[in-house]
């Protein structure tokens, strides 16, 4: 469930090669939740209405998946709006689709006034691979609503997407139009390799009957909670090698629970400030003399300079912004 990026590796094998290719995941279900699954690769039609299942589009083409999370923003992988240069796509080139079963037709249409890529993502395994978009107007479509917590291993899950329904690379010219869904749960980090990061990605169980595939990407991972779906994942990478989706029994998604500070602090508000530096920015220190917008780590937090200084502390001195969480 995947489009075309800078990913390399594990991701590049699983890039499509069309002008919106989404490199997708490998799932598949467990004993799920209400018997055997049916033969997304595997899984079945949606059986329910999902008002946030979001079709990213290029020139009226389904790339990549997406969750509508606020009245105004969805959240995707980070290598769905990446070019292949690494920079980030333009919000003009996007249509997107939310809350329909068709992503031919139906829900509701809308464009993209901005895309906030994670400044960490480098288009390599483990780099936060997340994103959000801006839509041009607020829709009225219920959104999702992020899980407060990273799931455990063996937790239920469901996917959804629009990927296509056979493992190898290039083996259905035309991906299906209907939403499906695939019910698995979530492995034991061991499961997943290609520098699986535990910290902010999730390893999903999958097999070549049953997967997430070209065209997912992006695409939610959800949890049932309080007789509601939250979402835990957006898919974003294959869990071992190969270009075939579902081998080595995992798929990677990433954890958005994870992003949730991040997500904060650009929905909800009047518009995103300055993405915020890596979380490895240098220390801060007493001794050293820091320019504007230098950016330094201190106390949990990251922090930008607004003129020279030397000694004053992050959090107590007008020279220093807040730029984000570490």
């Amino acid at each position: 469930m995947r489009p075309r990026t800078l990913l390399r590796g594990a991701l590049s094998a699983l890039l499509l090669g069309a002008a919106l290719a989404v490199p997708s995941a490998a799932h598949a279900a467990p004993p799920p939740v209400g018997g055997a699954p049916k033969p997304i690769v595997g899984g079945g039609q949606a059986t329910e209405s999902y008002s946030f299942m979001t079709s990213l589009q290029v020139n009226g083409r389904h790339g990549c998946g997406g969750s509508l999370i606020d009245e105004q923003w969805v959240v995707t992988a980070a290598h769905c709006v990446t070019d292949q240069q690494g920079g980030t796509r333009p919000p003009s080139g996007f249509q997107l689709r939310i809350g329909s079963h068709d992503n031919s037709s139906g829900g509701t249409t809308v464009s993209v006034s901005q895309i906030v890529k994670h400044p960490s993502y480098r288009g390599l395994p483990g780099t936060h691979d997340i994103a959000l978009m801006r839509l041009s107007r607020a829709v009225s479509n219920q959104p999702v609503s992020v899980a407060s917590t990273s799931p455990a291993a063996q937790t239920d899950t469901r996917l959804l997407g629009w990927g296509q329904t056979c493992p190898e690379r290039g083996c259905e010219q035309y991906p299906p139009r209907m939403l499906k869904q695939l019910d698995t749960r979530i492995n034991p980090d061991h499961m997943c390799a290609q520098g699986f990061n535990s910290a902010n990605e999730l390893c999903v169980y999958g097999t070549t009957r049953g997967t997430a595939c070209y065209g997912d990407s992006g695409g939610p991972a959800l949890v049932r909670a309080n007789g509601r779906w939250e979402l835990v994942g957006a898919t974003s990478r294959a869990g071992q090698n190969g270009s075939t989706c579902g081998t080595g029994d995992a798929t990677i998604y990433t954890d958005v629970t994870a992003f949730r500070s991040w997500i904060g602090q650009h929905v909800g508000g009047t518009g995103p400030g300055p993405d915020p530096e890596p979380c490895d920015a240098r220390a801060w220190s007493p001794r050293e003399y820091y320019a504007p917008g230098s950016t330094v780590s201190y106390q949990g937090g990251l922090w930008r300079s607004t003129s020279w200084n030397y000694g004053q502390v992050p959090g107590q001195s007008y020279a220093w912004q807040r730029a984000g969480d570490c």
